[in-house]
């Protein structure tokens, strides 16, 4: 299965808009490459609306986000507010089927890679456990640097197949805002990880064809080879 998770450092930091851009550049450049987006656990309205509305993905919202909690939290709290438990099987089984049916499966993650899933659980051990290659998003803006090593960090100890860093301008920012919030040399110096390009801040997350332009930008080639 060709799969990819998109994790991040912290909520809010680009995971969504990434994610976007990926699936508008395979259904833009690589048309005959199906693709397909899970997003395997969802608290609050979002993400998988969003999906649903830009993409011909032929999927249910069920079965882009198998479990579904109601409160925008972490999902041990928002479960234990629905008296719910949170079934990990559900979401693999998802991951499974999509794998079988679609070229490409786009896993988005939520939170940074601490975020619990489970009371005992966190992405990072998700990511190591479904064996997803993944990579880090990391919003351009003061203090990400101290984020993206602990982030890092946490990838390495849960061994987690991490393929790169992405940045993100979570506002409009300038080069020189760039080269002063999060420095590329000193952010790969620091993680030994390789920073695979910079998304820019985009006024309408939504024009498909600007998304595509800018995954066209990143190193797809480390990211997810083809």
């Amino acid at each position: 299965m060709n799969a990819l998770l998109i994790s991040a450092t912290d909520t809010n930091a680009g995971k969504t808009v990434l994610t976007a851009a990926l699936a508008a550049y395979l259904q833009t450049y690589r048309s005959s490459e199906s693709v397909g987006i899970l997003k395997p656990i969802q608290t609050g309205v979002g993400d998988r609306e969003l999906y649903s509305q830009l993409f011909a993905l032929n999927q249910t919202l069920d079965e882009i986000t198998p479990l579904y909690f109601q409160a925008p939290l972490a999902p041990p709290v928002a479960a234990e507010k629905e008296g719910r438990s949170i079934d990990l099987k559900r979401a693999w089984q998802a991951m499974i089927k999509l794998g079988q049916q679609r070229d490409w499966v786009l896993v988005e993650a939520l939170g940074g890679l601490g975020t619990p899933v489970t009371h005992e659980l966190t992405v990072a051990d998700l990511a190591r456990d479904w064996a997803l290659p993944t990579v880090l998003v990391v919003p351009v803006r003061l203090g990400c640097l101290a984020q993206v090593v602990a982030n890092v960090a946490l990838a390495r100890q849960s061994k987690v197949n991490l393929k790169g860093i992405v940045l993100n301008c979570v506002t409009a920012c300038s080069d020189g805002e760039i080269a002063d919030f999060a420095p590329i040399n000193l952010i790969q110096s620091l993680t030994n990880t390789l920073v695979l390009g910079i998304i820019p801040h985009l006024d309408n997350s939504t024009d498909i064809a600007k998304l595509a332009q800018v995954a066209s930008n990143l190193d797809l080639e480390r990211m997810m080879p083809f």
